[in-house]
């Protein structure tokens, strides 16, 4: 595979197992949120605002469908899964990691979800947006990656075992 894409809820640890993996494998790491806040120049939650909801997964999408890179771990926002036309061509591009996490895990280390640019429905709460998300980080997964308990290093020497 070309690349390494990383899919999960906000808050799974995908920037940071990114960081290390790209390390390890001698790869470039792509973190596309940054991406997204650095073509325009603003927040997560600045576009969120602006936008709305489904308009910034249109920008997310749009942004995720067009990288071209080879030989890179890609940490993908929570919410790329929303992006099928993304999905499909991150998934040609590399191998597609979830990096799963039990609800309860996620909820003790997400702070405050609109800081972090998290995409919510309005009257839409954590749990609800888990149960939604979960079936389509499986859907688009190559290899699922459970997280609950583990190392990072743990994580990242599994990830990278796939790769020899």
């Amino acid at each position: 595979m070309r690349n390494i894409v990383l899919i999960g809820m906000p808050g799974a640890g995908k920037s940071t197992v990114g960081v290390v993996l790209a390390k390890k494998m001698g790869y470039r790491f792509i973190d596309s949120d940054l991406v997204i806040q650095d073509t325009y120049g603003k927040l997560l939650h600045e576009l969120i605002e602006e936008h709305g909801v489904e308009g910034f997964w249109k920008i997310e999408n749009d942004i995720n469908a067009g990288m071209d890179v080879e030989k890179a771990v890609i940490a993908t926002g929570g919410s790329a899964i929303y992006g099928e036309e993304a999905m499909e061509h991150l998934r040609e591009i590399g191998m597609v990691v979830y990096l799963k996490l039990s609800y309860e895990e996620i909820e003790e280390r997400l702070g405050d979800l609109s800081a972090r640019g998290v995409t919510l429905k309005p009257g839409q709460d954590l749990k609800a947006l888990y149960q939604e998300r979960t079936p389509l980080y499986e859907k688009y997964a190559h290899i699922t990656i459970e997280c609950d308990n583990k190392m990072l290093r743990e994580i990242v020497k599994e990830i990278a075992q796939y790769e020899k």
